[in-house]
């Protein structure tokens, strides 16, 4: 119980600091269950309950510097979000829209990946410890991103080289303009990844 509580008050400290240097976000949000849950993922240094099995679909591109120095190097949540808003916008280019691309993942390790209509199917493997998911296509070398997990959203981020790869992968639309773009966006920061934000399907 000891152990529990201080778990807690950690949580809420974490997410009143959060707050503090968020100020447009409001209480309702900060409070919400995908926040405690990251909170509670950052204090404990682990995932909770990972558990993959289900339908993903993809809600908006995901960033993630390596560090928080990096972060604010680069220029804070600020240039995060104008990355994402410019990725959003380049992954549009190829099909790959918020409710327009999902991921299956099934209890026997094999998945499928839907964009418009059109499926490519593979199988998985999840690390715990080192929380990276790796990805095999029947036509793709395996393909291995970082997870950041809560059990109703998911990040896949991955180096920029893997993710211009995995874009024309799955896309069948060819867009030299926008993978020059994507490039180009990913290399303006060392340390960051690229990816997907997928929420669960209930």
């Amino acid at each position: 119980m000891k152990t529990t509580f201080k778990t807690a008050v950690a949580c809420a400290s974490l997410l009143f600091l959060s707050y503090q240097s968020a100020s447009a976000q409001s209480l309702k949000d900060l409070f919400n269950r995908e926040n405690i849950e990251k909170a509670v993922s950052t204090v404990t240094g682990a995932n909770i309950n990972v558990s993959l099995v289900g339908k993903w679909v993809y809600s908006g591109s995901a960033v993630e510097f390596e560090s928080d120095n990096l972060l604010l190097k680069a220029g804070g949540a600020a240039a995060a979000k104008g990355v994402e808003s410019k990725m959003n916008e380049q992954l549009n280019k190829f099909g790959i829209a918020p409710g327009k691309m999902s991921f299956t993942f099934a209890a026997d390790s094999t998945f499928s990946a839907d964009i418009s209509g059109r499926a490519m199917k593979g199988t998985y493997s999840y690390d715990n410890d080192e929380k990276k998911l790796n990805l095999k296509f029947a036509r793709l070398i395996n393909m291995g991103a970082d997870l950041n997990y809560t059990s109703n959203n998911m990040d896949l981020l991955f180096d920029a080289d893997k993710l211009l790869k995995l874009v024309t992968f799955l896309s069948s639309k060819t867009n030299n303009a926008a993978l020059n773009s994507l490039s180009s966006l990913s290399s303006q920061y060392d340390g960051m990844q690229l990816g997907f934000e997928l929420k669960k399907e209930q």
